[in-house]
């Protein structure tokens, strides 16, 4: 049986203390992985570890990381994702809310864009599927 919105939510979260070391009430629905709970690169590869571990599933990095499209000038110019390049980003990952990056769809900005709740409906996806 498929885990429900708050057991999941609590498996999000203690990977995400576990792995960036932030107490768990920093760990809102809210907060973003990036700005609000200082995540790096290298920590995602750790929460995509842990989470495939706590939920027995698999994460294509590709998936929840669009390096391709963000580094790829069809879907980029002068640092900004184009419209088709946010079409492709809405494809990959229905789970995130991409409405306020919408409005200034800076690539440097992306990382400041999956919150917990993302990851959250996220791991839902592939737990029921």
């Amino acid at each position: 049986m498929a885990p429900n919105e708050d057991e999941v939510f609590e498996k999000v979260k203690d990977a995400l203390v576990d792995a960036l070391g932030v107490d768990d009430d920093e760990v809102t629905a809210d907060a973003t992985m990036v700005g609000d709970l200082g995540a790096e690169s290298i920590d995602f590869l750790d929460i995509v570890f842990k989470l495939e571990k706590s939920f027995d599933i698999q994460i294509p990095r590709d998936e929840l990381f669009p390096d391709d499209i963000l580094t790829n000038a069809e879907y980029v110019q002068d640092g900004k994702v184009t419209e088709a390049g946010i079409k492709k980003l809405k494809e990959r990952m229905p789970f995130a809310d991409l409405s306020k990056f919408e409005s200034n769809p800076m690539v440097q900005d992306f990382g400041n864009l999956l919150t917990v709740s993302d990851l959250c409906r996220y791991v839902t996806t592939k737990v029921s599927a």
